[in-house]
């Protein structure tokens, strides 16, 4: 697995993908904190700095709905479309441990994005008192989501060789997941309903965001990674045999 991992860390400042990413998340991470960290006062028009980063940390979730797909969408399919899959299939290690590799290496990449957001805070807290406690919570938060959106994307990038399919179709799982409470809306069936409830990721992310912590959405989000990751391990395995 470490051999696996360090191939696909490297491969990803050896391609383009990681500088777009991390670039495409500084930037957007940025402009998101230059507009909520500045206020303006109700009374005198004045411009002031908060200490509130929730507002930033919300609307990155939407910034993760397009970067992740691009970020893992050459994890699974890339090695199909070159052929070396077969190389990999045939290596003498586990397929658990190959998976794992490609999404820790993945993981370790949206990590050097999101360490911006900490950055962000140290910045802030030179002006203003900053809550520690919701800021760490917040961003463990964010790494949550963003490793149960990695596991989802390297799914769907398992089921094809194509790269721009990878890409939409992940983005396109991220969005039913992000639609699921208002689905949950629109049905009158209380027991489905609650249960779409339940899956809603950004009414789990949301708590974080609010500087509350809760385990049960912690243990959401991590067993969201291990079954896509199961997941894409059976679509591996499968083609192995075939």
């Amino acid at each position: 697995m470490k051999a696996i991992f360090k191939r696909e860390l490297s491969s990803y400042f050896n391609s383009p993908i990681g500088y777009i990413f991390l670039t495409a998340f500084y930037a957007a991470s940025g402009v998101l904190f230059g507009i909520t960290a500045v206020s303006t006062s109700s009374t005198d028009g004045l411009l002031y700095l908060t200490s509130d980063m929730s507002t930033m940390f919300t609307l990155l979730f939407y910034v993760l709905m397009v970067l992740i797909p691009i970020l893992t969408m050459r994890t699974m399919s890339e090695e199909m479309k070159n052929k070396t899959d077969q190389c990999l299939l045939t290596a003498p290690i586990g397929l658990g441990s190959l998976i794992v590799g490609k999404f820790l290496a993945a993981f370790v990449v949206y990590m050097m994005g999101v360490a911006a957001t900490f950055v962000y805070a140290i910045v802030l807290n030179f002006f203003v008192e900053v809550q520690w406690l919701e800021v760490m919570g917040t961003i463990l938060g964010l790494l949550l989501i963003g490793a149960a959106f990695i596991a989802i994307c390297m799914f769907v990038s398992s089921l094809t060789e194509n790269q721009v399919v990878a890409a939409v179709g992940g983005f396109a799982a991220i969005l039913v997941m992000y639609l699921i409470s208002s689905i949950a809306s629109l049905i009158n069936i209380n027991w489905i309903s609650n249960i779409l409830y339940e899956l809603s990721v950004l009414s789990r992310y949301a708590y974080f965001t609010y500087g509350i912590f809760d385990f049960s959405n912690v243990l959401f989000f991590i067993s969201m990674v291990v079954v896509f990751l199961f997941l894409t391990v059976r679509v591996v395995e499968r083609r192995r045999w075939s």
